[in-house]
Protein backbone atom coordinates (compact mmCIF):
# COMPACT_ATOMS: atom_id res chain seq x y z
CA UNK A 1 0.00 0.00 0.00
CA UNK A 2 1.22 3.50 -0.94
CA UNK A 3 4.58 2.23 -2.20
CA UNK A 4 5.02 5.31 -4.41
CA UNK A 5 4.53 7.76 -1.56
CA UNK A 6 6.57 5.74 0.92
CA UNK A 7 9.51 5.57 -1.48
CA UNK A 8 9.53 9.36 -1.90
CA UNK A 9 9.45 10.10 1.82
CA UNK A 10 12.10 7.46 2.51
CA UNK A 11 14.42 9.02 -0.08
CA UNK A 12 13.80 12.46 1.43
CA UNK A 13 14.74 11.13 4.87
CA UNK A 14 17.88 9.54 3.41
CA UNK A 15 18.93 12.90 1.95
CA UNK A 16 18.85 14.41 5.44
CA UNK A 17 20.80 11.55 6.99
CA UNK A 18 24.04 12.82 8.45
CA UNK A 19 23.20 16.54 8.28
CA UNK A 20 23.60 18.49 11.51
CA UNK A 21 21.12 21.30 10.82
CA UNK A 22 18.20 22.05 8.53
CA UNK A 23 18.86 24.70 5.90
CA UNK A 24 16.88 26.04 2.97
CA UNK A 25 19.10 24.03 0.61
CA UNK A 26 18.80 20.59 2.22
CA UNK A 27 15.08 21.12 2.95
CA UNK A 28 14.53 21.93 -0.74
CA UNK A 29 16.46 18.81 -1.78
CA UNK A 30 14.37 16.61 0.52
CA UNK A 31 11.10 18.19 -0.59
CA UNK A 32 12.04 17.62 -4.22
CA UNK A 33 11.84 13.87 -3.59
CA UNK A 34 8.50 14.31 -1.81
CA UNK A 35 7.13 16.46 -4.64
CA UNK A 36 8.00 13.83 -7.23
CA UNK A 37 6.34 11.03 -5.25
CA UNK A 38 3.18 13.09 -4.59
CA UNK A 39 2.77 13.96 -8.26
CA UNK A 40 3.50 10.36 -9.28
CA UNK A 41 0.83 9.28 -6.77
CA UNK A 42 -1.68 11.42 -8.72
CA UNK A 43 -2.18 14.09 -6.05
CA UNK A 44 -3.54 17.39 -7.39
CA UNK A 45 -0.79 19.94 -8.11
CA UNK A 46 -2.40 22.68 -6.01
CA UNK A 47 -2.63 20.32 -3.02
CA UNK A 48 1.02 19.29 -3.52
CA UNK A 49 2.19 22.90 -3.54
CA UNK A 50 0.25 23.76 -0.40
CA UNK A 51 1.56 20.68 1.43
CA UNK A 52 5.19 21.39 0.52
CA UNK A 53 4.92 25.05 1.54
CA UNK A 54 3.53 24.15 4.95
CA UNK A 55 6.21 21.51 5.58
CA UNK A 56 8.92 23.94 4.50
CA UNK A 57 7.61 26.66 6.82
CA UNK A 58 7.55 24.20 9.73
CA UNK A 59 11.19 23.27 9.15
CA UNK A 60 12.72 26.65 8.32
CA UNK A 61 14.05 28.75 11.15
CA UNK A 62 13.67 25.94 13.67
CA UNK A 63 16.53 25.13 16.00
CA UNK A 64 16.72 21.34 16.12
CA UNK A 65 17.69 20.03 19.55
CA UNK A 66 19.86 17.01 18.89
CA UNK A 67 19.33 15.59 22.37
CA UNK A 68 16.15 15.68 24.41
CA UNK A 69 14.81 13.92 27.46
CA UNK A 70 14.14 14.24 31.14
CA UNK A 71 15.21 12.79 34.47
CA UNK A 72 18.60 11.85 33.13
CA UNK A 73 17.30 10.08 30.01
CA UNK A 74 18.65 11.37 26.69
CA UNK A 75 17.04 10.75 23.30
CA UNK A 76 18.84 11.50 20.06
CA UNK A 77 16.72 13.59 17.67
CA UNK A 78 18.11 14.25 14.20
CA UNK A 79 17.11 16.93 11.67
CA UNK A 80 15.64 14.09 9.62
CA UNK A 81 13.35 13.22 12.55
CA UNK A 82 12.23 16.84 12.75
CA UNK A 83 11.48 16.82 9.00
CA UNK A 84 9.54 13.52 9.32
CA UNK A 85 7.48 14.95 12.20
CA UNK A 86 6.53 17.97 10.11
CA UNK A 87 5.52 15.71 7.20
CA UNK A 88 3.50 13.46 9.51
CA UNK A 89 1.52 16.31 11.05
CA UNK A 90 0.79 17.89 7.67
CA UNK A 91 -0.30 14.54 6.20
CA UNK A 92 -2.73 14.05 9.09
CA UNK A 93 -4.09 17.57 8.60
CA UNK A 94 -4.40 16.98 4.84
CA UNK A 95 -6.51 13.84 5.26
CA UNK A 96 -8.73 15.36 7.94
CA UNK A 97 -9.88 14.11 11.31
CA UNK A 98 -11.80 10.82 11.58
CA UNK A 99 -15.58 11.07 11.84
CA UNK A 100 -16.93 7.61 12.70
CA UNK A 101 -20.61 6.77 12.45
CA UNK A 102 -22.15 6.31 15.89
CA UNK A 103 -24.40 3.38 16.78
CA UNK A 104 -28.02 3.91 15.73
CA UNK A 105 -30.54 4.71 18.47
CA UNK A 106 -33.57 4.27 16.18
CA UNK A 107 -34.10 3.14 12.61
CA UNK A 108 -31.97 5.23 10.25
CA UNK A 109 -30.99 5.07 6.58
CA UNK A 110 -27.47 4.81 5.13
CA UNK A 111 -27.43 5.21 1.35
CA UNK A 112 -24.41 3.92 -0.58
CA UNK A 113 -23.78 5.40 -4.02
CA UNK A 114 -20.98 5.52 -6.54
CA UNK A 115 -19.74 4.39 -9.91
CA UNK A 116 -20.10 0.88 -11.27
CA UNK A 117 -17.32 -1.47 -10.21
CA UNK A 118 -16.25 0.39 -7.08
CA UNK A 119 -17.39 -2.46 -4.82
CA UNK A 120 -20.62 -1.01 -3.41
CA UNK A 121 -22.36 -4.36 -2.85
CA UNK A 122 -19.43 -5.94 -1.02
CA UNK A 123 -18.90 -2.69 0.89
CA UNK A 124 -22.57 -2.74 1.96
CA UNK A 125 -22.03 -6.21 3.46
CA UNK A 126 -18.80 -5.09 5.16
CA UNK A 127 -20.56 -2.07 6.65
CA UNK A 128 -23.44 -4.25 7.85
CA UNK A 129 -21.01 -6.63 9.57
CA UNK A 130 -19.21 -3.69 11.18
CA UNK A 131 -22.49 -2.34 12.58
CA UNK A 132 -23.53 -5.82 13.71
CA UNK A 133 -20.31 -6.16 15.71
CA UNK A 134 -21.14 -2.80 17.32
CA UNK A 135 -24.42 -4.29 18.60
CA UNK A 136 -26.85 -3.17 15.90
CA UNK A 137 -29.42 -5.12 13.90
CA UNK A 138 -28.81 -3.76 10.37
CA UNK A 139 -30.86 -4.41 7.24
CA UNK A 140 -29.36 -4.72 3.77
CA UNK A 141 -31.56 -3.50 0.91
CA UNK A 142 -31.05 -4.71 -2.66
CA UNK A 143 -31.79 -1.42 -4.42
CA UNK A 144 -29.68 -2.14 -7.52
CA UNK A 145 -32.40 -3.02 -10.05
CA UNK A 146 -30.15 -2.63 -13.09
CA UNK A 147 -27.15 -4.92 -12.66
CA UNK A 148 -27.84 -8.62 -13.34
CA UNK A 149 -27.61 -10.83 -10.23
CA UNK A 150 -26.98 -7.85 -7.94
CA UNK A 151 -29.86 -8.92 -5.69
CA UNK A 152 -28.61 -12.52 -5.53
CA UNK A 153 -25.06 -11.36 -4.71
CA UNK A 154 -26.30 -9.29 -1.78
CA UNK A 155 -28.44 -12.17 -0.50
CA UNK A 156 -25.41 -14.48 -0.53
CA UNK A 157 -23.28 -11.94 1.34
CA UNK A 158 -26.07 -11.31 3.84
CA UNK A 159 -26.33 -15.02 4.51
CA UNK A 160 -22.58 -15.25 5.13
CA UNK A 161 -22.61 -12.53 7.79
CA UNK A 162 -26.03 -13.34 9.27
CA UNK A 163 -27.74 -10.07 8.30
CA UNK A 164 -31.28 -9.82 6.90
CA UNK A 165 -31.57 -8.74 3.25
CA UNK A 166 -34.68 -6.99 1.92
CA UNK A 167 -35.11 -7.85 -1.75
CA UNK A 168 -38.12 -8.01 -4.04
CA UNK A 169 -38.85 -7.91 -7.75
CA UNK A 170 -39.49 -4.62 -9.50
CA UNK A 171 -37.72 -1.80 -11.31
CA UNK A 172 -38.69 1.11 -9.05
CA UNK A 173 -35.67 1.50 -6.77
CA UNK A 174 -37.24 4.35 -4.78
CA UNK A 175 -40.34 2.26 -3.97
CA UNK A 176 -38.22 -0.74 -2.93
CA UNK A 177 -36.15 1.43 -0.59
CA UNK A 178 -39.25 3.08 0.92
CA UNK A 179 -40.85 -0.31 1.59
CA UNK A 180 -37.60 -1.57 3.16
CA UNK A 181 -37.45 1.40 5.54
CA UNK A 182 -41.08 0.82 6.54
CA UNK A 183 -40.28 -2.87 7.19
CA UNK A 184 -37.26 -1.87 9.33
CA UNK A 185 -39.33 0.49 11.44
CA UNK A 186 -42.04 -2.14 11.97
CA UNK A 187 -39.48 -4.72 13.12
CA UNK A 188 -37.38 -2.14 15.03
CA UNK A 189 -34.17 -2.69 13.12
CA UNK A 190 -31.24 -0.29 13.27
CA UNK A 191 -29.38 0.93 10.20
CA UNK A 192 -31.00 0.37 6.80
CA UNK A 193 -28.18 0.12 4.23
CA UNK A 194 -29.33 0.93 0.68
CA UNK A 195 -27.18 -0.74 -1.98
CA UNK A 196 -28.03 1.44 -4.98
CA UNK A 197 -27.05 0.87 -8.61
CA UNK A 198 -23.75 2.19 -9.92
CA UNK A 199 -23.95 5.21 -12.18
CA UNK A 200 -21.89 7.98 -13.74
CA UNK A 201 -22.24 11.37 -12.13
CA UNK A 202 -23.03 12.82 -15.57
CA UNK A 203 -25.92 10.39 -16.23
CA UNK A 204 -28.90 12.67 -15.59
CA UNK A 205 -31.56 9.92 -15.59
CA UNK A 206 -29.77 7.73 -13.05
CA UNK A 207 -28.90 10.70 -10.86
CA UNK A 208 -32.61 11.62 -10.78
CA UNK A 209 -33.29 8.07 -9.53
CA UNK A 210 -30.91 8.66 -6.61
CA UNK A 211 -32.64 11.95 -5.83
CA UNK A 212 -35.99 10.11 -5.72
CA UNK A 213 -34.56 7.46 -3.37
CA UNK A 214 -33.19 10.18 -1.09
CA UNK A 215 -36.51 12.06 -1.15
CA UNK A 216 -38.56 9.00 -0.12
CA UNK A 217 -36.17 7.58 2.50
CA UNK A 218 -34.46 10.72 3.94
CA UNK A 219 -31.06 9.08 4.54
CA UNK A 220 -29.16 10.18 7.62
CA UNK A 221 -25.89 9.42 5.81
CA UNK A 222 -25.23 9.44 2.07
CA UNK A 223 -21.91 7.63 1.66
CA UNK A 224 -19.99 7.75 -1.62
CA UNK A 225 -18.04 4.56 -2.33
CA UNK A 226 -14.82 5.45 -4.21
CA UNK A 227 -12.19 3.17 -5.70
CA UNK A 228 -8.89 4.36 -4.19
CA UNK A 229 -7.01 3.24 -7.30
CA UNK A 230 -8.79 5.92 -9.37
CA UNK A 231 -6.44 8.55 -7.97
CA UNK A 232 -7.32 12.13 -8.95
CA UNK A 233 -10.40 10.96 -10.86
CA UNK A 234 -11.95 9.96 -7.53
CA UNK A 235 -11.93 13.66 -6.61
CA UNK A 236 -13.80 14.53 -9.82
CA UNK A 237 -16.35 11.80 -9.13
CA UNK A 238 -16.94 13.06 -5.59
CA UNK A 239 -17.40 16.61 -6.81
CA UNK A 240 -19.89 15.44 -9.47
CA UNK A 241 -22.04 13.55 -6.98
CA UNK A 242 -21.92 16.37 -4.41
CA UNK A 243 -23.41 18.77 -6.98
CA UNK A 244 -26.60 16.67 -7.11
CA UNK A 245 -26.79 15.11 -3.64
CA UNK A 246 -25.70 15.90 -0.10
CA UNK A 247 -22.66 13.74 0.71
CA UNK A 248 -22.02 12.92 4.36
CA UNK A 249 -18.97 10.73 3.99
CA UNK A 250 -16.65 8.71 1.79
CA UNK A 251 -15.67 5.04 1.83
CA UNK A 252 -12.38 4.35 0.05
CA UNK A 253 -12.27 0.80 -1.29
CA UNK A 254 -9.40 -1.40 -2.55
CA UNK A 255 -6.86 0.59 -0.57
CA UNK A 256 -4.66 -2.51 -0.29
CA UNK A 257 -4.21 -2.50 -4.07
CA UNK A 258 -3.44 1.23 -4.29
CA UNK A 259 0.28 1.68 -4.82
CA UNK A 260 -0.05 5.45 -5.29
CA UNK A 261 -2.36 6.83 -2.58
CA UNK A 262 -3.43 10.04 -4.33
CA UNK A 263 -7.13 9.64 -3.55
CA UNK A 264 -6.56 8.99 0.17
CA UNK A 265 -4.41 12.11 0.52
CA UNK A 266 -6.34 14.60 -1.56
CA UNK A 267 -10.05 13.73 -1.63
CA UNK A 268 -10.93 15.23 1.76
CA UNK A 269 -9.01 18.43 1.05
CA UNK A 270 -10.51 18.79 -2.42
CA UNK A 271 -14.14 18.02 -1.58
CA UNK A 272 -14.56 18.83 2.11
CA UNK A 273 -16.30 15.45 2.57
CA UNK A 274 -14.84 13.33 5.42
CA UNK A 275 -13.44 9.85 4.84
CA UNK A 276 -15.32 7.59 7.25
CA UNK A 277 -14.19 4.07 6.30
CA UNK A 278 -11.59 2.28 4.20
CA UNK A 279 -11.54 -1.29 2.89
CA UNK A 280 -8.31 -3.24 2.57
CA UNK A 281 -9.29 -6.65 1.25
CA UNK A 282 -12.04 -8.82 -0.19
CA UNK A 283 -13.25 -10.43 3.05
CA UNK A 284 -16.41 -9.10 4.67
CA UNK A 285 -14.36 -8.22 7.77
CA UNK A 286 -11.92 -6.00 5.86
CA UNK A 287 -13.59 -2.66 6.66
CA UNK A 288 -11.74 -0.27 8.96
CA UNK A 289 -12.56 3.04 10.55
CA UNK A 290 -10.55 5.74 8.83
CA UNK A 291 -7.53 6.72 10.95
CA UNK A 292 -5.41 9.47 9.34
CA UNK A 293 -2.66 8.97 11.94
CA UNK A 294 -2.29 5.31 10.92
CA UNK A 295 -2.21 6.06 7.19
CA UNK A 296 0.23 8.95 7.63
CA UNK A 297 2.51 6.71 9.68
CA UNK A 298 2.41 4.01 6.97
CA UNK A 299 3.09 6.56 4.22
CA UNK A 300 6.22 7.62 6.09
CA UNK A 301 7.29 3.98 6.42
CA UNK A 302 6.80 3.90 10.20
CA UNK A 303 4.08 1.24 10.24
CA UNK A 304 0.83 1.33 12.19
CA UNK A 305 1.14 -0.43 15.54
CA UNK A 306 -2.26 0.80 16.75
CA UNK A 307 -3.96 -0.67 13.66
CA UNK A 308 -2.05 -3.91 14.10
CA UNK A 309 -3.18 -4.25 17.71
CA UNK A 310 -6.78 -3.51 16.73
CA UNK A 311 -6.62 -6.29 14.13
CA UNK A 312 -5.26 -8.68 16.77
CA UNK A 313 -7.88 -7.77 19.37
CA UNK A 314 -10.69 -8.41 16.88
CA UNK A 315 -9.71 -12.02 16.21
CA UNK A 316 -7.75 -13.14 19.27
CA UNK A 317 -8.82 -14.43 22.64
CA UNK A 318 -6.86 -12.16 24.99
CA UNK A 319 -6.89 -14.62 27.89
CA UNK A 320 -5.71 -17.48 25.67
CA UNK A 321 -3.02 -15.27 24.15
CA UNK A 322 -1.65 -14.55 27.63
CA UNK A 323 -1.55 -18.27 28.42
CA UNK A 324 0.24 -18.99 25.14
CA UNK A 325 2.78 -16.25 25.87
CA UNK A 326 3.43 -17.68 29.34
CA UNK A 327 4.01 -21.19 27.92
CA UNK A 328 6.26 -19.76 25.22
CA UNK A 329 8.42 -17.95 27.78
CA UNK A 330 8.59 -21.14 29.85
CA UNK A 331 9.77 -23.16 26.85
CA UNK A 332 6.60 -25.33 26.90
CA UNK A 333 5.16 -24.07 23.62
CA UNK A 334 4.03 -26.97 21.39
CA UNK A 335 3.26 -27.28 17.71
CA UNK A 336 -0.42 -27.40 18.67
CA UNK A 337 -0.04 -23.94 20.22
CA UNK A 338 1.90 -22.83 17.16
CA UNK A 339 -0.94 -24.00 14.91
CA UNK A 340 -3.43 -21.93 16.93
CA UNK A 341 -1.20 -18.87 16.51
CA UNK A 342 -0.97 -19.42 12.76
CA UNK A 343 -4.74 -19.52 12.49
CA UNK A 344 -5.02 -16.28 14.47
CA UNK A 345 -2.60 -14.64 12.04
CA UNK A 346 -4.64 -15.85 9.08
CA UNK A 347 -7.82 -14.34 10.56
CA UNK A 348 -6.07 -10.99 10.94
CA UNK A 349 -5.95 -10.60 7.16
CA UNK A 350 -3.27 -10.67 4.46
CA UNK A 351 0.23 -11.26 5.83
CA UNK A 352 1.63 -8.51 3.59
CA UNK A 353 -0.72 -5.99 5.19
CA UNK A 354 0.35 -7.04 8.69
CA UNK A 355 4.05 -6.75 7.83
CA UNK A 356 3.50 -3.25 6.41
CA UNK A 357 2.00 -2.20 9.75
CA UNK A 358 5.20 -3.14 11.57
CA UNK A 359 7.39 -0.10 12.34
CA UNK A 360 10.00 0.50 9.61
CA UNK A 361 9.20 -2.77 7.84
CA UNK A 362 10.02 -0.98 4.59
CA UNK A 363 13.58 -0.41 5.81
CA UNK A 364 14.00 -4.08 6.68
CA UNK A 365 12.61 -5.56 3.45
CA UNK A 366 14.03 -4.97 -0.04
CA UNK A 367 12.04 -2.52 -2.16
CA UNK A 368 9.16 -4.25 -3.89
CA UNK A 369 9.50 -7.38 -1.75
CA UNK A 370 6.27 -9.30 -1.20
CA UNK A 371 5.60 -11.46 1.86
CA UNK A 372 4.35 -14.91 0.87
CA UNK A 373 1.12 -15.46 2.77
CA UNK A 374 0.88 -19.01 1.38
CA UNK A 375 3.80 -20.00 3.62
CA UNK A 376 1.43 -19.99 6.61
CA UNK A 377 -0.84 -22.43 4.79
CA UNK A 378 2.09 -24.76 4.04
CA UNK A 379 3.21 -24.76 7.68
CA UNK A 380 -0.37 -25.40 8.77
CA UNK A 381 -0.60 -28.38 6.38
CA UNK A 382 2.59 -29.86 7.82
CA UNK A 383 1.36 -29.58 11.42
CA UNK A 384 -2.04 -31.03 10.53
CA UNK A 385 -0.27 -34.05 9.02
CA UNK A 386 1.22 -34.87 12.43
CA UNK A 387 -0.34 -36.98 15.15
CA UNK A 388 -1.31 -35.29 18.46
CA UNK A 389 1.72 -36.87 20.13
CA UNK A 390 4.07 -35.56 17.43
CA UNK A 391 2.68 -32.04 17.81
CA UNK A 392 3.20 -32.18 21.57
CA UNK A 393 6.69 -33.75 21.34
CA UNK A 394 8.36 -32.82 18.03
CA UNK A 395 11.63 -34.37 19.23
CA UNK A 396 10.25 -37.84 18.35
CA UNK A 397 10.06 -36.93 14.66
CA UNK A 398 12.64 -39.28 13.15
CA UNK A 399 13.38 -39.63 9.44
CA UNK A 400 10.53 -42.04 8.79
CA UNK A 401 7.96 -39.85 10.50
CA UNK A 402 9.22 -36.74 8.72
CA UNK A 403 8.93 -38.44 5.32
CA UNK A 404 5.35 -39.43 6.14
CA UNK A 405 4.45 -35.88 7.20
CA UNK A 406 6.10 -34.31 4.15
CA UNK A 407 4.21 -36.69 1.86
CA UNK A 408 0.92 -36.12 3.63
CA UNK A 409 1.22 -32.32 3.50
CA UNK A 410 2.53 -32.13 -0.06
CA UNK A 411 5.78 -30.43 0.96
CA UNK A 412 9.46 -31.17 0.54
CA UNK A 413 11.29 -33.02 3.32
CA UNK A 414 13.90 -30.27 3.48
CA UNK A 415 11.18 -27.67 3.96
CA UNK A 416 9.76 -29.65 6.87
CA UNK A 417 13.12 -30.11 8.60
CA UNK A 418 13.92 -26.41 8.27
CA UNK A 419 10.56 -25.47 9.75
CA UNK A 420 11.02 -27.84 12.68
CA UNK A 421 14.52 -26.52 13.27
CA UNK A 422 13.32 -22.92 13.35
CA UNK A 423 10.46 -23.80 15.68
CA UNK A 424 12.75 -25.59 18.12
CA UNK A 425 15.25 -22.72 18.02
CA UNK A 426 12.48 -20.21 18.65
CA UNK A 427 11.09 -22.26 21.53
CA UNK A 428 14.51 -22.67 23.12
CA UNK A 429 15.39 -19.00 22.69
CA UNK A 430 12.10 -17.74 24.10
CA UNK A 431 12.39 -20.11 27.04
CA UNK A 432 15.81 -18.67 27.84
CA UNK A 433 14.51 -15.13 27.42
CA UNK A 434 11.74 -15.77 29.92
CA UNK A 435 13.69 -17.71 32.53
CA UNK A 436 17.14 -16.25 32.55
CA UNK A 437 17.74 -13.75 29.78
CA UNK A 438 16.87 -10.15 29.09
CA UNK A 439 13.15 -10.46 29.86
CA UNK A 440 13.90 -11.63 33.37
CA UNK A 441 15.27 -8.15 34.09
CA UNK A 442 11.77 -6.71 33.75
CA UNK A 443 10.25 -6.47 37.26
CA UNK A 444 7.91 -9.38 37.89
CA UNK A 445 8.70 -11.33 34.71
CA UNK A 446 11.56 -13.38 36.15
CA UNK A 447 9.54 -14.31 39.23
CA UNK A 448 6.49 -15.27 37.14
CA UNK A 449 8.57 -17.51 34.87
CA UNK A 450 10.46 -19.21 37.67
CA UNK A 451 13.94 -17.91 36.86
CA UNK A 452 17.14 -19.90 36.93
CA UNK A 453 18.33 -20.58 33.38
CA UNK A 454 21.68 -19.30 32.18
CA UNK A 455 22.12 -16.52 29.66
CA UNK A 456 21.04 -16.88 26.05
CA UNK A 457 22.57 -19.61 23.93
CA UNK A 458 24.72 -17.93 21.23
CA UNK A 459 24.06 -20.84 18.88
CA UNK A 460 20.32 -20.35 19.22
CA UNK A 461 20.69 -16.65 18.53
CA UNK A 462 22.76 -17.43 15.46
CA UNK A 463 20.07 -19.73 14.11
CA UNK A 464 17.62 -16.80 14.11
CA UNK A 465 20.13 -14.29 12.81
CA UNK A 466 20.24 -12.38 16.11
CA UNK A 467 23.67 -13.21 17.44
CA UNK A 468 26.04 -11.19 15.30
CA UNK A 469 28.02 -12.66 12.38
CA UNK A 470 27.35 -16.26 11.34
CA UNK A 471 29.69 -18.87 12.81
CA UNK A 472 32.66 -20.15 10.88
CA UNK A 473 32.72 -23.58 9.25
CA UNK A 474 34.29 -25.31 12.24
CA UNK A 475 31.79 -23.75 14.65
CA UNK A 476 28.89 -24.55 12.31
CA UNK A 477 29.96 -28.22 12.12
CA UNK A 478 30.22 -28.35 15.90
CA UNK A 479 26.73 -26.90 16.24
CA UNK A 480 25.29 -29.43 13.80
CA UNK A 481 27.04 -32.31 15.58
CA UNK A 482 25.64 -31.11 18.90
CA UNK A 483 22.15 -30.88 17.40
CA UNK A 484 22.42 -34.45 16.06
CA UNK A 485 23.67 -35.67 19.45
CA UNK A 486 20.70 -34.04 21.21
CA UNK A 487 18.30 -35.61 18.70
CA UNK A 488 19.78 -39.11 19.22
CA UNK A 489 19.58 -38.61 22.97
CA UNK A 490 15.90 -37.65 22.70
CA UNK A 491 15.16 -40.68 20.52
CA UNK A 492 16.82 -43.07 22.98
CA UNK A 493 14.83 -41.55 25.81
CA UNK A 494 11.63 -42.01 23.82
CA UNK A 495 12.44 -45.68 23.09
CA UNK A 496 13.12 -46.37 26.77
CA UNK A 497 9.75 -44.91 27.67
CA UNK A 498 8.11 -47.12 25.05
CA UNK A 499 9.70 -50.28 26.51
CA UNK A 500 8.49 -49.39 30.02
CA UNK A 501 4.94 -49.23 28.70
Amino acid sequence: MFETLTRGFREARDRLRGVTRLTEENIAEALREVRMSLLEADVDLAIVRGFLERVSERCKGQQVTLHAGRQGERLHVSPGDHFAKACYEELVALMGQPEPIAKAKDTRVLMLLGLQGTGKTSTAAKLALHLKKAGERPLLVAADVRRPAAREQLEVLGGQIGVEVYARAGSDAAAICADAVAHARETRLGSVILDTAGRLQIDDELMRELEQVAERTTPEFSLLVCDAMMGREAVNVARGFSERLRLDGLILTKLDGDARGGAALSIRNATGVPIRFITTGEGTDRLELFRPEGLASRVLGMGDVVGLMQDFEEVADTEQAEKDARRLLQGRFTLEDFLAQLRTLQRMGPLQDMVEKLPFAGDLLPEGAQVDGHELKRVEAMILSMTPEERARPEILNRSRQERIAGGSGTQLQHLTETLKRFETMRKLMGQLGKGGMLSRIPGIGKMMGGGLPDLDPAALGELGLGGPPPGRRAARAQKAEARRQQRKAMKKHKRRGKRR
